[in-house]
């Protein structure tokens, strides 16, 4: 995904990081996947999806219950009595029940597939907060160099002005110009930490517990990468939906005939057979019940399940059509915010930084006007801010391109 220098780096001052600081997770662009996989609560509940379908894929294709019977009889005197006990048992005439087994092992799959999408976009979004932390960081670096320029060119004003040969009104401007960029880090201070605080769920984190953020954001690089639908999960549970829907028309055209029972029965009856008293007579016998389909052959149940199947599969045509769409607008993109990053970096913030030092050296030459200093550095502070937003958003989309192709 990133380079092996940008590895290096990230483990380099992970280790760095984690021997200064206090005990706790430690997470990067790289490492987040893994912690989702194992740590994210919501994929641990999503994952019982898999159970449920392993349940319903034991629990189908099997026979009904077989069924006893007993009857007993006699008059009102009881002198003449009988009893009879049957077994039965309901027999599918169909392969049904082989049909409902190939379904629910079919959904089975498509359980386990619809898991991996879950994942899939818990590590995007986690992925998206560890690039907004980064970008933040950053922010904060530039700050703090800027902050530093400030005061360093606050201390010469003020010396200047000690000596009268300077502006007291310019000397305390640049004061405040400094102190204002001590704040903007301390407002940025609270935002990181909002935004490492949206991470933790995502990431298991117990309450209380530190969560570090290593790592830096690579310089913008265009992934070279073939758009594959099959790859993705959701596309896998679509075309295995129209897979259970297709075997779902079998299995309503199996219902059109219900099912038969056999059985077999035996009993044993007293009657009075006057005048010679008394007769006992057993039987034995067998019993076949078949339904026959005149009036419900399931026709608007196969009606409904063809409609489905075609659903299904329109549906999983659309997802790969999105699913390229998706892919083209993320990387179509990143080469507008590479485009921006690299002529800022190229070209505009060496304009910058060369006309912020042109009009500090004429001001302390008294050639030049103190607005002009800083105008000159707001300037160069908005091309910084501008190139550091194009670097976050491209790769923030950057996130997306990777999670469309459903990459680790």
């Amino acid at each position: 995904m990133y380079s092996f220098l940008s590895r290096t780096a990230v483990v380099c001052l992970l280790a760095v990081s984690a021997a200064k600081a206090e005990p706790g997770v430690i997470i990067s662009l790289e490492s987040v996947g893994g912690r989702i996989k194992a740590q994210n609560p919501d994929l641990a509940a999503a994952r019982l999806r898999i159970q449920e379908a392993i349940g319903r894929m034991t629990q189908s294709g099997r026979l009904s219950n077989p069924e006893l019977e007993v009857e007993a009889s006699h008059d009102p005197r009881f002198r003449e009595r009988g009893i009879q006990v049957g077994f039965s048992q309901r027999f599918p005439v169909t392969n049904r029940l082989a049909l409902e087994k190939q379904v629910s092992a079919t959904e089975v799959k498509v359980a386990e597939a619809e898991v991996r999408e879950v994942q899939r976009q818990l590590v995007a979004q986690a992925r998206e907060g560890i690039v907004n932390v980064l970008a933040i960081r950053k922010r904060r670096e530039l700050l703090k160099e800027q902050s530093a320029l400030s005061k360093e060119f606050s201390d010469f004003l003020t010396g200047v002005a000690e000596k009268g040969e300077g502006s007291p009104l310019d000397a305390g401007q640049a004061k405040l110009e400094a102190t204002s960029l001590a704040l903007e880090m301390r407002q940025l201070d609270a935002t990181e930490a909002a935004a490492v605080g949206e991470l933790k769920p995502l990431l298991g984190v117990r309450p209380n517990e530190p969560l570090y953020v290593g790592g830096a954001l690579p310089e913008a690089a265009i992934p070279a990468a073939a758009v594959d639908p099959s790859k993705r999960p959701d596309f896998q549970a679509a075309k295995l939906d129209a897979k259970a829907a297709a075997q779902g028309v079998a299995l309503e055209q199996s219902k059109r005939y219900e099912d038969m029972e056999a059985g077999i029965f035996a009993g044993v009856e007293r009657t009075e057979d006057a005048p010679e008293g008394y007769d006992r007579e057993g039987m034995v016998g067998l019993r076949v019940k078949i339904p026959l389909p005149f009036w419900n052959k399931n026709e608007g149940a196969v009606q409904e399940a063809q409609a489905k199947q075609e659903r299904k599969e329109k549906e999983a045509t659309a997802l790969a059509r999105n699913i390229r769409l998706e892919a083209e607008a993320a990387k179509n993109e990143m080469l507008q915010w590479q485009k921006l990053a690299v002529e800022t970096t190229d070209t505009l913030l060496p304009l910058a930084d060369e006309q912020a030092k042109a009009s500090e050296e004429a001001y302390r030459k008294g050639q030049g006007e103190l607005q002009a200093v800083f105008r000159s550095r707001e300037k160069r502070m908005q091309l910084q801010a501008a190139r550091l937003d194009a670097l976050r958003e491209f790769h923030l989309a950057r996130v997306r391109y990777e999670s469309v192709l459903a990459k680790p």
